[in-house]
């Protein structure tokens, strides 16, 4: 079996006989009636492991920001990828989803070899896919993933916030909420909203009403 180099520490390798690199990939924002899609992927070092991991919608803002810190210091490789509010119009929010993980794994730093990833739909891939429904609860390296899709977007919609401060992007994040909801009728969608959902479309031509 090949021998691989794993990141142990500053400016030191130590050899493991394993020949998979797994990434965790996970998505942020298949709900939303606003905003991109963002998906992660991240490669955990076993020589740096790190606590606390589990689905991002069980943690607070500030712990989800302390993990992602961590997991961007001691991964052996992540990262972060989207596609935009054109690309779930034209394509649909379930393939935008697994167009944003597949951009996500090939901005990887490190291939790997295998992809473990949350849900019941593969994006289409040059590895090995391990689909793992829930697996945002139960797989460390899917944990960090959301962990990083959710910062990445909550970030994103902040962004978007500044931008058009009048739909308290800041507080829903885009989800259609109550607020947003009337928010929405009552302003009409801007550019960041996805026309191709049910809620954006009823809203055009009803601003003011």
């Amino acid at each position: 079996m090949s021998r691989r180099a794993v990141a142990a520490g500053q400016g030191a390798f130590a050899l493991a006989f394993d020949t998979r690199v797994v990434c965790g990939v996970d998505e942020s924002g298949r709900g939303p009636l606003a905003g991109p899609v963002v998906a992660a992927a991240v490669i955990l070092d076993p020589a740096r492991p790190i606590d606390g991991l589990r689905d991002s919608k069980q943690l607070s803002a500030a712990r989800r920001e302390a993990l992602a810190d961590a997991i961007r210091e001691r991964a052996i490789g992540w990262a972060v990828a989207r596609a935009s509010v054109d690309e779930i119009d034209r394509l649909n929010i379930l393939r935008a989803s697994l167009l944003a993980m597949r951009r996500a794994v090939a901005a990887l730093p490190v291939a790997p070899t295998l992809a473990r990833v949350d849900g019941n739909q593969p994006p289409t891939l040059d590895c090995a896919i391990e689909l793992i429904i829930g697996g945002d609860a139960i797989e460390p390296c899917i944990s960090a993933a959301s962990i990083l899709a959710k910062t990445a977007r909550d970030a994103d919609l902040q962004t978007l916030h500044a931008a058009h401060p009048g739909y308290g992007f800041d507080r829903h994040k885009g989800y259609p909420t109550a607020e947003h909801l009337a928010l929405l009728r009552r302003l009409g969608p801007c550019d960041a909203h996805r026309r191709s959902f049910a809620p954006v479309r009823a809203a055009i031509g009803q601003a003011g009403r």
